[in-house]
């Protein structure tokens, strides 16, 4: 499949995207074991670059969906049998916000995650897609889609540690205030990687 994010990209756009591709190859991404549980799946994590900045795409997912409604997200979803981890983003992503999967340009993969509450082995893709992005969400899904400065999520002013239960156990979770949107979740989990990966904050050893 060809990938089609410009026609003539300049001298400066290829030297960003070779840097961010070397970011994401060393240290290799961290896998699940193979006999984790979880159905497999995959997100696309969209980047582009507008007034020398990256900046970070999501989406607001439908009020009534019956998991997850209302929460921000990356598009995604579970892999179909057949698939790889870059079949399954792209596809998803087509079907949820409209891109084109030639329009994105592979960079590379995060860390594997397991979603407990939903029961899905989540593979993070990286990728860049056009500025202007010419999304049509399907609103049976997606209630709307917007982006962000990646770096915005570095600022500490954004970052909530709060301390939820769950199943009789206090956890700490991470949740940025970011405008009207808070990110928390499966969400904040793989922007925080996003972050340490690329080298904007310093990585957290969890013990």
């Amino acid at each position: 499949m060809s990938e089609q994010v410009t026609s003539a990209p300049s001298p400066q756009w290829q030297t960003w995207v070779h840097d961010l591709r070397q970011r994401l190859e060393a240290p290799e991404p961290q896998r699940l074991i193979d006999d984790h549980r979880g159905r497999s799946a995959s997100v696309l994590v969209p980047l582009y670059v507008h007034a020398d900045e990256l900046w970070l795409v999501l989406t607001k997912r439908a009020q009534d969906l019956m998991h997850h409604g209302g929460q921000i997200a990356f598009p995604g979803g579970g892999r179909d049998p057949g698939e790889d981890e870059w079949d399954a983003a792209l596809r998803e992503t087509e079907e949820e916000i409209g891109l084109d999967p030639r329009r994105v340009l592979k960079l590379g993969l995060l860390d594997e995650i397991y979603a407990e509450v939903s029961n899905y082995r989540i593979q993070p893709c990286v990728g860049v897609v056009p500025y202007p992005l010419e999304a049509t969400p399907n609103p049976e899904e997606i209630e709307n889609v917007f982006s962000v400065p990646l770096l915005q999520f570095t600022d500490v002013r954004v970052i909530e540690e709060r301390l939820v239960e769950w199943k009789g156990q206090e956890r700490q979770i991470r949740v940025y205030h970011v405008g009207r949107h808070p990110v928390w979740g499966l969400t904040a989990r793989i922007i925080q990687n996003l972050l340490e990966r690329l080298g904007f904050v310093e990585t957290v050893v969890e013990e």
